[in-house]
């Protein structure tokens, strides 16, 4: 079985041009949900989940009492390392709170910016036959402590017309009553443009298929959203002769499981590491759960790659910037080398795993590349920020004039009436 091939780095470059894809038969088949929920409100999201969940629903809101007695069914284990989970998670996200700030000048002159909690925000979580808890709890505790007085939660419905029973747990845990069960591009619609039963949101945010990226992507402009998320993704940087190489394969497999285009990448200066681990793979994966998912993502999208030196490594990771980051280095220093990465995982006891659930830093992290200019989801996406501007009269006697012959200079004479109907009032 020659389930992933041992490559030089340097062939790196010259093969990983990928291309984007544009599937215009999704575009189109989006677009047409957007448009029809945006004009049959709740009929139409229900006509779809028939369609594509072959649920027919009677009631899209979940009442609360559903959510509370969901709750009670949790095994006190289970709620036990949730509430740990959360606590984790909101003192991690506790420094990210951003405040209003202002500098006063001595001629009365003050500027500054006020930072204020988005209005309202929609959180998409996958559910039905599988759910993720920390998917709700990373997307929910960030827009809680940023202040954001209205979380709604959107969840596909299972056989009975529900989402997910943990998911309706975890809602209460979080303190949560607003659940709606619809998933997939309807919901995205929904939650963007309202319904009779759904007020709309600002902010979009939380993982899902195809179709919810790409409904996120057409919704953008209306709402905000978090990202366009493409599969998961793991690059393990090594070079340290002590790391076991079941950790490696292990971790490998982690990211494979997700999704059969989910990436995982092993870089390495050890040729003989890079053939072990090799081997490691092709005789474990045949024996685990889930193993045709991760035959196809790593035969199809995994990689192990051998380089002349970890330096060279390092720079093929800035290159491909990935979600997750792990890096097993024996010269710490290196680190510093480190441009591009959702999140950086240090050392050997810092699995991918660990960031997914207990840690506390978001796991909603940039994919596809996004690390060179984006940061994993924070209490600052759910705060915006409107500068503060107030002149003074001494400060705008003193620079007006300047003002005005700015405005000119751009050819806009009424700006620079504007200020000078101020300078002449005397």
């Amino acid at each position: 079985m020659n389930l992933i091939d041992i490559t030089s780095g340097s062939d790196f470059f010259k093969a990983d041009n990928d291309k984007p894809i544009i599937d215009r038969e999704l575009q189109t088949l989006i677009s047409k949900i957007i448009n029809e929920v945006s004009e049959k409100g709740d009929s139409a999201v229900k006509d779809y989940s028939l369609l594509f969940d072959r649920t027919k629903l009677t009631q899209i809101k979940v009442k609360p009492s559903l959510i509370e007695a969901a709750y009670k069914k949790i095994p006190q284990k289970s709620r036990v390392i949730f509430e740990e989970a959360i606590e984790n998670i909101r003192a991690f996200h506790g420094n990210q709170i951003q405040k209003s700030w202002s500098v006063d000048f001595k001629d009365k002159t003050r500027l500054g910016e006020k930072v204020t909690p988005l209005d309202r925000v929609g959180i998409y979580v996958p559910g039905g036959t599988a759910f993720y808890p920390s998917t709700l709890m990373m997307n929910c505790i960030p827009a809680q402590l940023a202040g954001v007085p209205s979380i709604m939660i959107a969840s596909p419905p299972g056989d009975n017309g529900l989402p997910n029973e943990m998911v309706l747990a975890v809602s209460h845990l979080l303190g949560i009553d607003e659940v709606y069960s619809m998933g997939g591009a309807q919901a995205i619609a929904a939650m963007a443009y309202g319904t009779e039963t759904i007020r709309s949101v600002c902010k979009i945010t939380g993982p899902g298929n195809k179709y919810v990226t790409e409904a996120k992507r057409q919704v953008f402009g209306k709402v905000g959203i978090d990202s366009v998320a493409g599969p998961s993704e793991i690059l393990i940087l090594d070079d340290d002769p002590q790391t076991p190489i079941e950790y490696l394969v292990r971790d490998m497999i982690s990211q494979a499981e997700h999704d059969p285009n989910a990436r995982s990448v092993l870089i390495t200066p050890d040729l003989k590491k890079a053939e072990a681990v090799k081997a490691r793979l092709e005789s474990l994966v045949p024996t685990l759960p889930r193993n045709e998912i991760i035959v196809k993502s790593l035969s199809g999208n995994g990689k192990i790659l051998f380089v002349k030196s970890i330096e060279e490594g390092i720079e093929i990771a800035n290159q491909i910037a990935p979600e997750h980051l792990e890096v097993i280095l024996r010269d710490r220093t290196k680190l510093d080398l480190i441009r591009n990465a959702g999140a950086i995982f240090i050392g050997p006891w810092s699995p991918e795993p660990v960031g997914d659930y207990f840690a506390g830093p978001n796991h909603t992290i940039p994919t596809s590349g996004a690390a060179k200019y984006a940061s994993p989801l924070s209490v600052r996406d759910f705060q915006k920020h409107s500068s503060i501007i107030e002149y003074s009269k001494t400060r705008l006697l003193e620079e007006g004039e300047n003002i005005a012959l700015f405005a000119e200079l751009e050819e806009l004479p009424a700006h620079a009436a504007s200020v000078r109907a101020r300078l002449n009032q005397d």
